[in-house]
């Protein structure tokens, strides 16, 4: 049994969240940061909340392959050099070894048979023995995981946590045949690395970038702009960004899906674990000059340290937001959201993810700089800001 209050909403609609644009971790994660003194995770618990962020799409098929009909487009019309250009990604480590070689990466077949072999990250396929797939659904790792490249671009071994701004999700949305021209437009508008959660609740369209999902232990509010917990936003985007079939209620969003039975909730718990667990990787050796950096990391606490305060990096843990006027940024998608404002978006692996801002908007370090110095009114000389650069490559 399944019951739906919705407002402004339609199943046709339900499409996987990318976050973060969406928020700091985007789908996968579940609680806040946890408190000092709490009992320490099990290896067991994350160990499940890896299976379930790489594996599980909580009934999602229902939206993929029921409404969408996704699995039968791409058995006929996705073949492998196809899927890379949208930014899939195929996980090496699932490959026999030398397949690479023998097979024809120009032929539906071969994705069939990728998908038969659960290589390709972030998809989850049913296929039968005649290889049709009988059923197509998303995970958490789609638009939070990417590879290494070790083989080739697009194909080597997993990362999780690593926002994957190759992937084009509105593309792949728009390749379903049940949709209509102007949703189609809107959905490939969007371009690699960037995804609306909220395009499927009100009709507007103002994408985010997908964000890193890790770095999150100490960070309370996993959205741009804090509407909720960790654990508020990931039940959201299973519930009304995947399709999962779970329950999700906001009232001041309007919003309120049950299902019977629930499959998604009881998985979370592990799932946020997991994410927990994901550190922020070190920036590449001789990636930034420490000297410069250690100039700019006093620059930095000067300016910059009273809203990217302490480990968490954000003073929304506080309970603090800002204006969309007084950073300087689009205040568009703010308006959208319950709090109408963002929250200091916590700094971790910057060097590894531009572009910048909610909306990818500052595609440098230095247009970031430049931005807060103008509209901050900084007074940074030329020279303090590019120590402020090489600090900010440092995080």
């Amino acid at each position: 049994m399944t019951m739906k209050c919705r407002t402004n909403a339609s199943t046709h609609h339900f499409f996987i969240a990318a976050a973060l644009g969406l928020a700091v971790s985007g789908c996968g994660v579940s609680g806040s940061a946890r408190e000092p003194g709490e009992p320490a995770v099990s290896a067991a618990t994350i160990a499940d909340g890896q299976r379930v962020f790489r594996f599980e799409t909580f009934g999602d098929e229902k939206v993929w392959t029921d409404t969408l009909h996704l699995n039968e487009v791409v058995e006929k019309n996705v073949d492998p050099t196809t899927a890379l250009s949208v930014g899939l990604k195929v996980d090496a480590d699932a490959l026999p070894a030398g397949i690479l070689q023998t097979v024809d990466l120009k032929s539906p077949a071969t994705t069939v048979a990728l998908l038969k072999m659960n290589a390709v990250v972030g998809l989850q396929a049913s296929v039968d023995a005649d290889n049709h797939i009988t059923k197509l659904g998303v995970t958490c790792a789609l638009c939070h995981s990417t590879v290494d490249n070790s083989i080739m671009p697009g194909i080597g071994r997993r990362k999780d946590g690593w926002p994957n701004r190759d992937l084009n999700v509105g593309a792949i949305i728009a390749l379903s045949p049940v949709l209509s021209a102007d949703k189609k437009a809107v959905y490939t508008s969007w371009g690699p690395g960037k995804y609306d959660p909220r395009y499927n609740e009100d009709g507007k369209s103002t994408p985010l970038v997908l964000p890193p999902a890790y770095g999150l232990a100490e960070v309370k509010n996993d959205t741009y702009t804090a509407d909720g917990t960790m654990a508020y936003w990931n039940a959201y985007v299973a519930v009304t960004q995947m399709g999962g079939q779970g329950n999700f209620a906001d009232p001041r969003l309007g919003i309120d899906v049950k299902h019977s039975p629930d499959l998604v909730t009881a998985k979370l718990p592990a799932l946020g674990a997991y994410q927990h667990s994901l550190a922020t990787p070190p920036p590449p050796a001789g990636s930034f000059d420490s000297t410069v950096a250690d100039r700019g990391r006093r620059v930095f606490e000067r300016t910059c340290a009273s809203c990217h305060v302490g480990g968490s990096g954000t003073d929304n843990n506080s309970g603090r937001l800002h204006a969309a006027a007084e950073t300087g940024v689009d205040g568009a998608y703010a308006a959208r959201t319950v709090n109408k404002a963002y929250r200091t978006t916590p700094l971790r692996g910057l060097w590894q993810h531009a572009p910048y801002f909610h909306d990818g908007s500052a595609a440098t370090l230095a247009d970031v700089v430049a931005h807060y110095n103008r509209v901050r009114s900084l007074g940074l000389t030329a020279d303090q800001q590019r120590d402020l650069v090489e600090y900010l490559k440092s995080r």
